[in-house]
């Protein structure tokens, strides 16, 4: 069994924001940016946190992180996410398939489309 996984994540979880220590306090470390490949639709949840799935055809690249993920600290993660996200397969502009947060559908349903601004940074910002 791997004793670490490469986890993407693309909202509340990222350096600086509220939920970061929800990896930093498992022992996550940071890795680096990146972006998805042009297949993604990103969604204001509320105002409170953005979710984001995976399409055929009319997607975006949407900006995310990827951290080294203790494998035991993976459950803690989304225990602690908020309901509707999921721990699924993310696909990188490079074509590569990492483990990352994604979004139901029926969560974003109804939701703000933000897929325009490309990443969660860029929807707040514009809002202050």
């Amino acid at each position: 069994m791997l004793d670490t996984v490469l986890f993407a994540v693309n909202g509340t979880l990222m350096r600086g924001l509220d939920l970061k220590n929800n990896l930093t306090g498992i022992g996550a470390t940071f890795v680096k940016e990146s972006r998805t490949r042009a297949s993604y639709k990103l969604f204001s949840i509320n105002d409170e946190h953005p979710a984001m799935y995976r399409v055929s055809k009319g997607g975006v690249k949407v900006s995310l992180e990827i951290w080294k993920v203790p494998t035991e600290g993976l459950v803690s993660i989304l225990q602690n996410e908020p309901s509707g996200l999921a721990i699924g397969t993310v696909i990188l502009e490079d074509n590569s398939h990492i483990l990352g947060v994604l979004g139901e559908r029926i969560l974003c349903e109804g939701q703000l489309e933000i897929s325009d601004f490309g990443d969660w940074r860029s929807y707040i910002k514009q809002k202050t």
